[in-house]
């Protein structure tokens, strides 16, 4: 073992010990589509006393906080997102309902004298000094006062059960500091007033609305009052909306008022069928994948296999390392990253069979030195390949929302995690078994020893792929053509999380027919609702934004059609958040393909730059006009499926364009065709093994992962396919052309490698 080997194995051990230590000992935090639970993104606004400024925004946060407290959920998690928006994740909380009822309402709590009744209710005026008059719980108009009181003067709210009253709750209130004597000098002069006298009342009032009016008592002393810092409110509570003021009122009232503009619930069952049907799709994707490159590559995929487990510990290491969300679109990105963690292996490994095949019969190339070679080689197209797929990690993490963010962080963790097991852990594997005396008698066993069926096939006929690459461009306009064609004819059908509104998922006991549903939930007065039906029991109800009134209405339907229903999720878009988030989704596209363009530009020529993003948006366009032609809904898991197809494709056209690179520094007189056609032909045996390696992990997802993640995977799929025939019949023959007219193509020589052997060339 060589010094640089063991510091490799060193360096390797370390991170592998770390990394279990970190498996070990830290929990794992899922997000709540995986454990269920419900999240809400609330909005500060100005009112007409304060703004919604960033420190505004810190204050609300933390009566969120004590609020969230005192609700009684387990690991709540509260956290700021820019200046103006909280997000709010309540663990095993079902009902968003619930939540958004506590922590949408301002709970400004007021305590007023009254002077009298007044002409009629109407609403009270911005400022509270001005004399409200409003209506109490019985109708009768009354005038109030200043405020006396507010919540900061209540040192304790508790719900009470009052025998006495005709509900039987009440909310008791312990008064502190200076509103333990404001309220007898109140009570105090109200007892001063007749009996039956509106203005022998004090008024409480939440939000500018009296929620009791209570009369002082007979025994009360005029200019005395109520004394002990202790009073009442009685207003018909039931349990649930006695504690419920009782919480609001022990949070204290929000500095701004604060809008619900996103909402999203996910069951709890729904959570634990995601966990289990991605780990099994994980577990059969991982040992097709496996058994594949062992097939391929015999010892050495048999190690990249071990290198790929080692993989899977650093990357969920990292994640535990980092705080991050395991989310259900980030648990599909780390299933899809192992995939994808294939193609450093395989680049390294063809690259190593080239360098093998190469040596001069008489003395032909050891195992450990046409390996050091593929290792060498292959770093340029791995690093490259990289860079671009995390380039689309990094802008969906700053541009999507909610989970999808947390598919950005895992695919980041899994760039890197990739690097690390190919270019570490599977090079010290490998260079210590190459060293075997064993394993140096019987070189065919490393997988190293022949070039493959593949590249054997092709060195054989020799193809000269881009003798009709006008054709094939021809055949790629066609596609893409047909594809706009989609969009054109069907239109997008946009997610909620992109245009706004209500989604609610349920199961039912039996099928329910969706133009059934449909018809029925218009006679009950949704009109627009749209109903679709999935499987044999789940339906998904989609429409504008619902009152408390229709939910109960759209829940009764279902339920009564379906024999039974359960709700699994429950999603609630603002429709100026619909509309920011479609505007980052476009955004995010744009800038994913100006800086790929940017980033290939500088390391490649400007044609190969251009025709690299000419194959990407044609694989976009393609993408997005199937789903339209399949009417599939276009939202946040689609982005991200959508930007890990860019980043793919881009992969494909780097590893083709860094080979003609290769080739044309050694072979400066080939035309540039040839040198294409040659890049293309070695290329070929990795972007097919790579391909099925990615292949086999996504139709596990597509079979396996249920309805949630069977349009990300189907997605992937189309988009590998698309970007597979775009590398070869899109990207190449469009920098054939472009470097033709820009006329720095060299003269034809008879020679297309420069003296070079190329397998596989036709010249």
């Amino acid at each position: 073992m060589t010094r640089a080997t063991r510091v490799r194995a060193l360096l390797a051990l370390a991170i592998l010990a770390l990394s279990t230590f970190l498996a070990l000992t830290q929990p794992v935090r899922l997000g709540l589509d995986l454990r269920g639970g419900t999240q809400l993104v609330l909005e500060t606004r100005d009112s007409p006393t304060a703004r919604a400024d960033r420190d505004a925004t810190d204050r609300t946060l933390e009566v969120l906080r004590r609020r969230v407290d005192a609700l009684g959920v387990s690991e709540p998690h509260l956290a700021r997102a820019g200046d103006h928006r909280i997000v709010v994740e309540l663990p095993g909380l079902d009902d968003p309902n619930e939540a958004a009822a506590v922590l949408g309402r301002t709970a400004q709590l007021t305590v007023h004298p009254v002077l009298g009744t007044g002409p009629g209710p109407r609403s009270a005026p911005a400022d509270p000094d001005a004399g409200p008059v409003l209506p109490d719980d019985t109708g009768t108009p009354l005038r109030l006062g200043p405020p006396a009181l507010t919540g900061a003067e209540v040192h304790r709210a508790e719900a009470e059960f009052d025998a006495e009253s005709s509900s039987g709750w009440s909310v008791g209130l312990s008064l502190r500091g200076t509103g333990e004597r404001t309220w007898a000098r109140l009570t105090g002069t109200a007892a001063c007033a007749a009996p039956h006298d509106p203005a022998r009342r004090a008024a409480i009032v939440l939000d500018r609305k009296i929620i009791s009016s209570p009369q002082v008592e007979s025994s009360v002393a005029c200019g005395v009052g109520i004394t002990g810092g202790t009073t009442r409110i009685t207003g018909g509570f039931d349990q649930r909306a006695a504690q419920e003021l009782a919480l609001l009122i022990n949070g204290g009232a929000l500095p701004v008022p604060v809008d619900i503009v996103e909402q999203r619930a996910v069951g709890p069952t729904l959570g634990a069928l995601a966990i289990t049907s991605s780990a099994q799709a994980a577990v059969l994707g991982v040992a097709l994948t496996a058994v594949f490159i062992t097939v391929v590559y015999r010892l050495l995929g048999a190690l990249a296999t071990l290198a790929l487990a080692c993989y899977a510990l650093i990357s969920y290491a990292a994640l535990l390392a980092l705080g991050a969300t395991l989310t259900l679109p980030g648990l599909a990105g780390f299933v899809l990253a192992v995939g994808m963690a294939v193609d450093a292996n395989v680049l390294v490994f063809e690259r190593a069979r080239e360098e093998y095949a190469a040596g001069p019969p008489a003395r032909p190339r050891t195992l450990r030195s046409a390996l050091a070679a593929g290792f060498r080689n292959a770093f340029s197209a791995i690093a490259d390949s990289n860079v671009t797929t995390l380039l689309a990690a990094v802008l969906l993490f700053f541009f999507a929302s909610g989970p999808v963010r947390g598919f950005g962080v895992t695919l980041c963790i899994g760039v890197a995690a990739s690097m690390v097991s190919a270019l570490l852990i599977t090079r010290v594997l490998a260079e210590c078994a190459v060293a075997l005396p064993p394993v140096r008698r019987r070189p065919r066993l490393t997988g190293l020893a022949g070039l493959g069926r593949v590249r054997s096939w092709l060195a054989r006929r020799r193809p000269d792929l881009l003798r009709h690459r006008r054709r094939w461009l021809a055949l790629s306009g066609a596609a893409l053509l047909l594809a706009v064609s989609g969009i054109a004819v069907r239109g997008l059908d946009y997610g909620v999380e992109f245009t706004g509104g209500r989604m609610i998922e349920y199961t039912t006991t039996r099928p329910v027919d969706a133009e059934r549903a449909r018809a029925a939930l218009g006679t009950a007065g949704l009109d627009q609702a749209q109903v679709t039906a999935s499987g044999d029991d789940a339906l998904t109800v989609r429409t504008e934004r619902l009152s408390a009134a229709q939910l109960r209405t759209t829940d009764r339907v279902v339920d009564e059609l379906g024999g039974g229903a359960e709700k699994v999720r429950d999603e609630l878009i603002g429709p100026s958040l619909g509309d920011e988030l479609r505007r980052g989704a476009l955004v995010a596209l744009g800038l994913a393909l100006a800086a790929q363009l940017v980033y290939l530009a500088v390391r490649f020529r400007w044609t190969f730059a251009l025709s690299a993003v000419v194959a990407m948006a044609h694989d976009v366009l393609i993408l997005v006009g199937v789903f339209a032609w399949l009417g599939k809904s276009l939202d946040g898991v689609f982005l991200a499926s959508l930007l890990t197809v860019i980043g793919y494709s881009v992969n494909d056209s780097v590893v083709v364009f860094d080979r003609i690179r290769e080739l044309r520094a050694g072979a400066r007189g080939t035309p540039f065709p040839d040198l294409a056609n040659a890049a293309v032909l070695q290329t070929v045996p990795r972007t097919v093994n790579t391909g099925m390696g990615a292949v086999f992990i996504l139709a596990a997802l597509a079979v396996l992962g249920g309805d949630s993640l069977t349009d990300f995977a189907l997605a992937l799929l189309i988009g590998i396919t698309v970007g597979t025939y775009s590398s070869v019949f899109t990207a190449t023959p469009l920098a054939v052309v472009l470097e033709r007219h820009d006329g720095a193509s060299p003269r034809r020589t008879a020679d297309a490698t420069g003296g070079t052997a190329v397998p596989g060339s036709d010249r």
